[in-house]
């Protein structure tokens, strides 16, 4: 087996989609067809985000975008829904993160810390200095470690609750 370069590697490893299959709704939805009501909003809570990442799609429905930052659970679009859509400070996303490990240079012996270093939940654990993963029960799945990956390797999915 030939070994790959260090730029190869690199190469091979950014150019993955990152898509994510479901849209990952705002934290706070107690009952998800309430969503139904967004349409008549004027994207009160994009507006709010001072994080940017609540996005609305073709139904004027909002989605969270974790490709540049990351929920901080400021309340803000809580308070700002009046079409009673975020109505549980209870609820937070209902999402799971997990690494992939085929693209995850950590797991490919870089040392790397990435992701670990803006988890302010301290929800990502490192054997050694290598192979990180997701602690189920510390992450909040506020998306943090998601955009300072550079190699795209950490996903996150919609779970249903």
């Amino acid at each position: 087996m030939s070994e790959l370069s260090r730029r190869g590697f690199f190469g091979s490893i950014t150019s993955s989609s990152g898509v994510v299959k479901s849209k990952i709704r705002p934290p706070y939805i107690e009952d998800i067809s309430k969503l139904s009501q967004c349409h008549t909003c004027e994207g009160l809570c994009t507006n709010i985000c001072e994080e940017k990442i609540i996005k609305l799609d073709k139904n004027l429905s909002p989605y969270l975008d974790f490709s540049q930052s990351a929920c901080t659970y400021c309340e803000k679009c809580f308070e700002v829904c009046d079409k009673d859509v975020l109505n549980n400070l209870d609820k937070k996303i209902s999402a799971k993160v997990h690494i992939d490990t085929n693209l995850c240079v950590s797991h490919h012996g870089v040392m790397c810390f990435s992701c670990k270093d803006p988890c302010l939940d301290d929800a990502i654990l490192f054997t050694g200095l290598f192979n990180p993963s997701i602690i189920d029960d510390k992450c909040t799945s506020c998306g943090f470690c998601i955009s300072r990956c550079p190699s795209d390797a950490i996903k996150i999915e919609h779970i249903h609750v």
